[in-house]
């Protein structure tokens, strides 16, 4: 699970609630028609954006920002030298009876210890990284769509709210009342752009970025163990995607 995004949901969560009800009772800010305009508006868009297996596919998107393992490019580094290392001393084929986890890594060993030539194994495996790449964009790109739509609808709802008021000021007492409710739906939909959808995309988009990185040393790195590099030159180069002071020898900088 990654806490910073629970954390920030949750926060951001009562930090809202918690300014409401300082100052007044909360149930002044529920209002069902602005809930429709905002909610049903923002779906309806969505459906009209997209087809029905990406809407479908929304929910699986939104929880990779919170139900997802951190990526540890150093541990599969880490890995992969000691998968070279068993090839040096064995040969390619010793590491199809190795136990690896990633399924990447798993696909890509696997296609080593076939003997593929490496121009294939890097035509396979770039494939997946493009196909995984692709798939994260989506639900980007569906969230960012939903953050622009909300505030539009917030406005929508507002002005038919303004339309309404402005059908009965006979009554001044009511004008008051009726501009709160109308400008509730802008409040609804600036929350879903800026609490639960743009930020949750952002999200989306830093992890999609970690996870092609360790795809990427994962190729490189298999590419290595097939030309029979030595184990420690593999893990010199795969280094160089690690921060300085990450690597196994940080580097001095003049």
């Amino acid at each position: 699970m990654d806490l910073s995004t629970v954390t920030g949901l949750v926060l951001a969560t009562v930090a809202i609630a918690g300014s409401i009800m300082y100052g007044s009772p909360l149930s002044i800010f529920i209002d069902i028609p602005s809930v429709v305009v905002v909610g049903g508006g923002v779906l309806a868009t969505t459906l009209i954006k997209w087809p029905i297996e990406n809407v479908k596919a929304l929910m699986s998107y939104y929880m990779k920002s919170i139900f997802t393992t951190p990526v540890d490019p150093k541990a599969i580094i880490e890995e992969i030298q000691k998968l070279a290392e068993i090839a040096r001393r064995e040969s390619v084929f010793a590491l199809e009876k190795v136990a690896v986890e990633d399924k990447f890594l798993k696909k890509a060993v696997t296609l080593a210890a076939d003997n593929r030539p490496p121009e294939v194994i890097t035509s396979i495996l770039s494939l997946e990284i493009a196909a995984m790449e692709d798939r994260h964009s989506r639900g980007v790109d569906m969230l960012e769509g939903m953050g622009a739509d909300g505030p539009s609808f917030g406005m929508i709802g507002t002005l038919i709210g303004l339309v309404q008021m402005l059908q009965n000021m006979s009554d001044p007492s009511s004008i008051g009342p009726a501009m709160a409710v109308a400008l509730l739906t802008t409040f609804y939909g600036s929350v879903v752009a800026n609490v639960f959808t743009l930020p949750v995309a952002v999200k989306i988009k830093q992890r999609s970025k970690q996870e092609s990185t360790k795809m990427n040393i994962i190729v490189a790195g298999v590419l290595g163990i097939v030309a029979g590099e030595n184990p420690r030159v593999i893990r010199e180069k795969l280094d160089s995607f690690l921060p300085p002071k990450d690597r196994l020898v940080e580097e001095k900088r003049e």
